[in-house]
């Protein structure tokens, strides 16, 4: 019998430690709350202090209207890859500085518009759309099998793409 308690205790002890593991993480977000102007939910944890529009339609109206390029990240919570590349775009500060400069978005499902998988519905992919609502086909990563992929070790090609896509956007407008 002792044996028994001893093993629900352990079992008590992990339950307890991981409730107050979520606490502490509620706390967290509760206090950034002020600095976002949409809920912050909306980054995903891609940067909580950047402006992240809620969906496709939304997006596509906000880089038309104010002339900025979109940055669309396709991932999804329950993948490695996706949850690397989160890590240390979110980490970067220099694409968390230069991301301000695009409208963006984030998404965990894919949309019906077939020109955002212009090679197939991979995750994580990172796909540029200019203000005249075009895909930048030719912003690719180094795969050429994923063209739209992108590793952490990958990060300095993906801040050097979203320049080139700020860039092309001078010159063509």
């Amino acid at each position: 019998a002792m044996e028994k308690s001893y093993v629900s205790m352990f079992l008590l002890l992990i339950v307890v430690s991981c409730a107050l593991a979520k606490d502490a993480g509620k706390k967290d977000s509760k206090d950034t709350t002020a600095k976002p102007k949409l809920p912050q939910t909306l980054s995903r944890g891609w940067g909580d202090q950047l402006i992240w529009t809620q969906t496709y339609e939304e997006a596509l109206f906000r880089a038309k209207h104010s002339q900025k390029p979109l940055m669309i990240i396709h991932h999804l919570e329950d993948c490695p890859h996706s949850q690397a590349l989160k890590k240390v775009f979110a980490e970067h500060k220099d694409i968390q500085k230069l991301a301000e400069k695009f409208i963006l978005l984030n998404l965990v499902y894919e949309t019906t518009d077939k020109n955002l998988a212009p090679d197939g519905q991979y995750v994580p992919r990172v796909l540029f759309i200019d203000p005249s609502l075009t895909v930048r086909a030719d912003i690719t990563g180094r795969y050429s099998n994923r063209l739209y992929a992108y590793e952490p070790s990958d990060i300095s090609l993906l801040y050097s793409n979203m320049q080139k896509a700020l860039k092309l956007l001078k010159t063509e407008l």
